[in-house]
């Protein structure tokens, strides 16, 4: 029998890297995953309309470093670093307020060069146009002809589920152009979730993109 598995996990250790990296044993692992799953949730909530593109986490000993990738990184740095000191903060109270051990924190913002190989960053550009109230087929279209012009994506399919075009049933509907090998351990595949949130109900938004195969003696994708 087949298994759905999420490409990304599918990867670990052979493209992709852990998104949470740290070490602890005992209670310490529980707080500290504890800790993660609150302030990741907390970060997608906080950031959404940023066009984030990942979120990931280090810690050390008594340290904790975020990293917050995004194709638009003046809207978190804001003038003179006021915005990121602003989210530092929200930060630490946030940890406070949850009783969470608040450790010395250091907030890094990374720009995205090409978002539209980004699968986060696409499939909020598919929720945002959902929630604008546009035809869902032409978000759609126009969402795969905006990534399959960058060079680099060799493929690409966005798949909505939900009460699309203010149907009484919920439905699935699929737009595919280009390869997407998930099978394909070396192919680097890209994929996100997101929702957009309407007022018959929330529509569930899924993004596959291929960048190429990745081999170890070349470094870079093939064609």
């Amino acid at each position: 029998m087949s298994k759905v598995v999420n490409p990304f996990s599918h990867r670990l250790g052979i493209l992709r890297d852990w998104r949470h990296r740290w070490f602890a044993t005992g209670r310490g692992y529980q707080d500290n995953l504890k800790a993660d799953i609150l302030l990741r949730e907390f970060l997608q909530k906080e950031l959404r309309g940023m066009y984030i593109g990942g979120i990931e986490l280090e810690r050390s000993r008594g340290a904790l470093r975020v990293i917050i990738k995004t194709s638009r990184p003046g809207l978190i740095i804001g003038r003179s670093g006021e915005g990121s000191m602003k989210l530092k903060n929200s930060i630490m109270r946030f940890l406070q307020k949850r009783g969470l051990n608040v450790p010395e924190l250091r907030l890094d913002v990374e720009e995205i060069r090409s978002p539209e190989s980004s699968a986060a960053i696409v499939a909020y550009m598919v929720a945002e146009g959902l929630e604008k109230r546009l035809p869902f087929r032409r978000v759609l279209k126009q969402t795969v002809e905006k990534v399959m012009a960058n060079r680099d994506v060799k493929g690409v399919r966005v798949g909505i589920s939900g009460m699309l075009g203010g149907g009484s049933m919920s439905r699935t509907e699929h737009l595919k152009k280009g390869r997407i090998p998930l099978q394909t351990l070396r192919a680097d595949v890209d994929y996100a979730r997101e929702r957009a949130n309407l007022p018959l109900g929330v529509i569930g938004i899924k993004v596959w993109i291929y960048k190429g195969d990745v081999f170890a003696d070349k470094g870079k994708g093939s064609k």
